[in-house]
């Protein structure tokens, strides 16, 4: 049995006539086209983020690794914003509409994106801007997770959660993995003279996920019907609209929000994306400069980790589905955040052997167990590897060794997984039964923030102060969300569990 098949055994509070039975295999349909769709909305992240780095050199010779940073949160930024507007848009109008929209803009933008090196200047800020509309069109994550929060019962919903997370992970694996096998084209690629497209390793990618954004608006526009059902599964119909374009309607449900509880939650989840983004952004330069590899090989071997990583994921949601019901939500967020400082500490700079330094003219004599890099020929097209010596950091901070890098990628492919599900799933039960496509939004837009100020943090920290300095900073953030959810750990129980109507 598959991973979606398992939904339709959770029990519900079904009816025996057929018209229930009939749309109840509608919910589970229209669920199932929102895991593709975040599927889609992570494919989209992560088809390129392996590559922007070099792609970025080779479009724009004054760009800089502290750009780089600008240019991975901009997927953020764009996010933030649009998430609060999507959620909006979705509690008002059929969901329909936003997620068409969004979608549209994400397809235009991936085509955007393999146009940057056309113009003859600010080929960077082109780049900066094509980033910026694809996360604008992934906004519509928030009226995702406020449909299958709306759509699934108490019982239902860690169990929804995984799913859509396993669809995200899945996303994780191909994107890099679609990367690195559309690497064989090559940096030169073949151009599409007609419409002055150049395909190449940089955006063939692009060009995929904008091909498969197309099938995602037909899915929405022909299987996607609205569905709500409240905490114990029972269908809530609007009377406003017809079956195919109805608009959700919340019950009127006695009881606030313990708006304490969203707020820490919303805390938590910006601290589980904020270190995913530093630690996303940072691989590849910190490879290339760690381990000395080059442009090509980085996009390959990160995209291989990254997919290892997305497999890894997978089984942690599977379990995570089985354990969270004898154990509970809490228990796994606060182990989830304990196995990533663990993994980010692992990271930490040891030893007295340095990293290769890139080549250049400066005298080392008086520089202990440092390893330059050979002087190429002048006339000798050598692409340069190692740690910059202009990042000053290299020349005394001890290597990163390949095998600290793989144990702390394992041990954030558990902690990242296990926290993300448990941060949004805990989130949707204590919003509760009222309408969650806004305060969805401000999840989606505490993540996208996260994202945002993530790749600009470690860029600027790690280009100045190196990864001793970046990963010790990480360590301290992810202590103090775990000493945040220690103390507001009894506030962070269900709506329904709070106000005595379901027992924890």
């Amino acid at each position: 049995m598959s991973l979606l098949e398992s939904d339709e055994n959770t029990p519900l509070l079904r009816g025996d006539t057929e018209g229930l039975a009939n749309a109840d295999r509608s919910r589970w349909r229209s669920i199932r086209v929102m895991y593709f769709t975040m599927f889609l909305s992570s494919v989209g992240f992560t088809i390129v983020i392996t590559s922007i780095w070099p792609f970025l050199m080779k479009i724009d010779d004054n760009a800089d690794a502290s750009f780089l940073g600008w240019v991975v949160a901009a997927y953020s930024l764009g996010q933030m914003v649009a998430s609060p507007l999507f959620g909006l848009w979705s509690n008002h109008r059929p969901r329909r509409e936003p997620l068409v929209c969004s979608i549209f803009i994400n397809v235009s933008a991936n085509i955007y994106y393999a146009y940057v090196d056309l113009p003859a200047s600010h080929n960077k800020i082109h780049m900066l801007l094509a980033r910026t509309f694809v996360g604008f069109g992934a906004g519509n994550v928030a009226v995702v997770r406020s449909y299958v929060a709306g759509a699934t019962s108490l019982k239902e919903r860690t169990s929804a959660m995984a799913n859509m997370s396993a669809c995200q992970a899945l996303g994780f694996i191909l994107g890099p993995a679609l990367q690195a096998a559309l690497s064989f084209i090559g940096e030169t690629g073949f151009c599409v003279k007609l419409i002055r497209l150049q395909v190449n390793m940089y955006t063939a990618p692009a060009l995929l996920a904008a091909c498969v954004g197309v099938i995602n608006i037909l899915l929405v526009i022909l299987v996607l019907r609205e569905h709500f059902v409240d905490d114990k599964g029972r269908d809530i119909h609007s009377i406003n609209y017809s079956p195919e374009d109805q608009v959700p309607v919340a019950p009127a449900v006695d009881g606030d929000i313990d708006q304490i509880a969203v707020l820490t939650s919303n805390i938590l989840f910006f601290v589980v994306l904020f270190i995913f983004a530093v630690f996303e952004t940072i691989s590849t330069p910190l490879s290339m400069d760690m381990f000395a590899w080059k442009r090509k090989d980085a996009i390959l071997y990160n995209g291989i980790i990254l997919a290892a990583i997305g497999f890894e994921s997978i089984i942690v949601f599977l379990v995570v589905k089985v354990v969270s019901v004898r154990i509970g939500d809490r228990p796994l967020l606060l182990g989830g955040l304990i196995v990533i400082f663990a993994g980010f500490f692992f990271l930490l700079p040891w030893g007295n052997q340095y990293p290769q330094i890139q080549w250049t003219d400066i005298d080392n004599n008086t520089i202990p167990a440092l390893r330059l890099a050979p002087t190429p020929a002048s006339n000798a097209s050598v692409e340069p590897t190692g740690c910059p010596s202009d990042q000053t950091w290299c020349l005394f901070t001890p290597v990163i060794h390949l095998a600290q890098y793989i144990i702390s990628d394992i041990l954030i492919g558990v902690g990242y997984p296990t926290c993300n599900v448990m941060s949004y799933t805990l989130y949707s039960k204590i919003v509760g039964p009222k309408p969650q496509g806004v305060y969805m939004g401000w999840l989606t837009a505490s993540g996208s923030g996260a994202r945002t100020l993530g790749p600009v943090f470690v860029s600027y920290v790690y280009t100045i102060l190196g990864p001793r300095w970046a990963f010790s900073i990480i360590c301290a953030i992810v202590l103090a969300a775990v000493i945040l959810l220690s103390a507001m750990y009894k506030r962070l129980i269900a709506f329904s569990v709070r106000h005595g109507r379901i027992e924890d």
